[in-house]
């Protein structure tokens, strides 16, 4: 009997602890992100699961382990969240794009630039006399 009081009067794992159990693994980084996400929402991993209709157990499963989402999960996810799915997936800030040319225009002009300077000097000269032409009030 003595070893079933030991027992008894240790502190064991409380079903009330605000965090839960402790992890035994560390976070993968869209989880950290997830985690963060839904704790600034202030949802509970049960709460978040109720919303997307699925089980607490899934939302543990994506905040711990490298997962791969569906579109339609990751989109429902930051409805629900408030954020983006460039926040969960990692990307804060869109890619910029250059501010060159685009489409056609711009492989035309990287092909010019692999040919020799003086006959780009000749297609420059061309390109810009045009451009001219057209800010001056020119036809098209």
């Amino acid at each position: 009997m003595q070893a079933l009081r030991y027992i008894s009067e240790t502190p064991g794992y409380d079903p009330f602890m605000p965090g839960g159990r402790p992890a035994k693994t560390k976070r993968s980084p869209f989880g950290e992100r997830l985690a963060v996400a839904r704790q600034h929402a202030g949802l509970t991993q049960q709460q978040l699961a109720d919303k997307l209709g699925t089980v607490q157990r899934v939302i543990a499963h994506w905040e711990r382990a490298p997962v791969a989402l569906r579109a339609d999960q990751l989109s429902a996810l930051a409805d629900v969240l408030g954020v983006t799915a460039d926040y969960l997936v990692g990307r804060d800030q869109p890619k910029k794009r250059g501010t060159g040319p685009v489409g056609r225009a711009r492989q035309v002009l990287e092909t010019v630039s692999r040919l020799p300077r003086h006959q780009q000097q000749k297609i420059i000269d061309v390109v810009e006399a045009m451009v001219a032409h057209q800010t001056n009030g020119g036809a098209s």
